[in-house]
């Protein structure tokens, strides 16, 4: 809101009106505003929640001081979905189709997770939300998501003219980005990021090359059930690792900075010239949210870290996921996912291995076995009597070298 005002006002040489124009300065604004939206309204929120005894149930898993944690306040999550909304309303361009759709992901995921938390806390029923409905939510986004980045007009990509002759002109300071407009193209494409291959790119329409010359037509049979997996599969992860204090938190602001900057590199035409990545353009605005988010998550840690004073709850943690995996998606980086958020999947994949197994020993054997001591992994530590503290940290140290390596891959080809 906040950016069409100055940019009225700069027509009448307003002071200080042009540094609207700036992506940095609005980003930079963003955070600042989350963190203190996140600091000021934290705290109130958390005592309003103490009034309410919005507590959490505690369930004896025979823990270390996990009995303590029970009647902390949940529902923090809207302490996050706050301290995004508000910033990215006032700084960032809202006509652009990647705001929206980052504004419709955080907004639909937080009612998911608002509706499960409040079933659970108010109702007094355990069980929450039934999981086929999180999942038909977690899959109505992904629909969406996948319906507008493919068939909407303003998503496009910057692609070569192949058979275009060389620009000879204009390539001096005069014009330095001539040379490159000539030469390119905005086309509505479904080409993404692939790590470690040469070429650096994969569409995936052509997994459907079988069907003949118009196979590029029926690419969306691909995309949108891609975009399912990946919101609904980031979303749980965020959810499962959200089991500690500060663990999902923290991790997600870690995987928020490495999505800033491919987002603000995607969306410039230079730096995207030079490192030889794909020009999205308008994705540059998604820095602003991205800022805003990155923001959010470490004011929500002020109160999040051990001890926790509150927890995010559902309601933060769904949200949190989904927004992540959108990002990816709007940047065409869905395919490092598995890297940069090494976390979240090693989490997932630790409940799925520990249930299996215990499954399949049942049958065989007759008797249910086990692989770690307990899951989701971070538990696992906690049963071998390690910190909760020092797992949290340790997950940390671990996750800023997978996002160093995921912005090091763009390279490794």
């Amino acid at each position: 809101m906040l950016y069409y005002l100055f940019k009225y006002l700069a027509e009448f040489d307003f002071p200080g009106a042009r540094l609207f124009q700036y992506l940095s300065f609005r980003a930079a604004l963003a955070v600042i505003l989350s963190l203190l939206i996140s600091a000021v309204f934290g705290k109130k929120l958390i005592q309003r929640l103490r009034r309410l005894q919005v507590g959490e149930t505690i369930r004896d898993l025979g823990l270390e001081g996990q009995m303590e944690k029970s009647g902390t306040p949940t529902m923090g999550g809207l302490i996050i979905l706050g301290a995004i909304l508000i910033p990215v309303l006032l700084f960032a361009r809202l006509d652009n189709v990647y705001v929206i759709l980052m504004l419709s992901t955080t907004v639909w995921l937080g009612l998911i997770g608002f509706l499960d938390d409040y079933i659970k806390v108010f109702k007094k029923n355990k069980e929450g939300l039934a999981g086929r409905f999180k999942i038909v939510g977690q899959v109505g986004i992904g629909v969406l998501v996948g319906t507008v980045l493919y068939f909407h007009p303003d998503v496009t990509m910057r692609r070569k003219i192949v058979d275009a002759p060389p620009v000879t002109t204009m390539t001096t300071a005069t014009n330095p980005l001539q040379a490159i407009d000539d030469n390119y193209v905005d086309v509505n494409t479904q080409v993404t990021t692939i790590p470690f291959v040469k070429n650096h790119e994969f569409n995936y329409s052509k997994l459907l090359a079988f069907l003949g010359d118009n196979y590029e037509k029926f690419g969306w049979l691909i995309f949108i059930p891609v975009c399912i997996l990946i919101i609904t599969s980031v979303s749980n992860g965020a959810n499962i690792t959200d089991g500690i204090d500060g663990l999902a938190t923290g991790t997600s602001a870690i995987i928020g900075v490495v999505l800033g900057i491919f987002a603000y590199v995607s969306g410039n035409s230079i730096f995207a010239n030079y490192l030889n990545v794909m020009y999205i353009p308008n994705s540059g605005e998604l820095v602003v949210f991205t800022a805003a988010f990155v923001g959010a998550c470490i004011g929500f840690l002020w109160y999040n870290a051990y001890p926790a004073q509150v927890f995010m709850g559902d309601t933060g943690s769904l949200a949190i996921g989904g927004i992540i995996a959108t990002l990816a998606i709007c940047i065409r980086k869905e395919l490092l996912i598995p890297i940069l958020c090494g976390i979240f999947l090693i989490e997932n994949l630790s409940v799925v291995m520990q249930v299996s197994y215990f499954k399949y020993t049942k049958k065989k054997y007759g008797e249910g076995r086990r692989i770690l001591k307990m899951s989701p992994l971070h538990h696992h530590y906690q049963k071998l009597g390690m910190n909760e503290s020092k797992i949290v940290s340790r997950f940390w140290i671990v996750g800023i070298g997978l996002a160093i390596f995921t912005l090091i891959t763009l390279k490794l080809r």
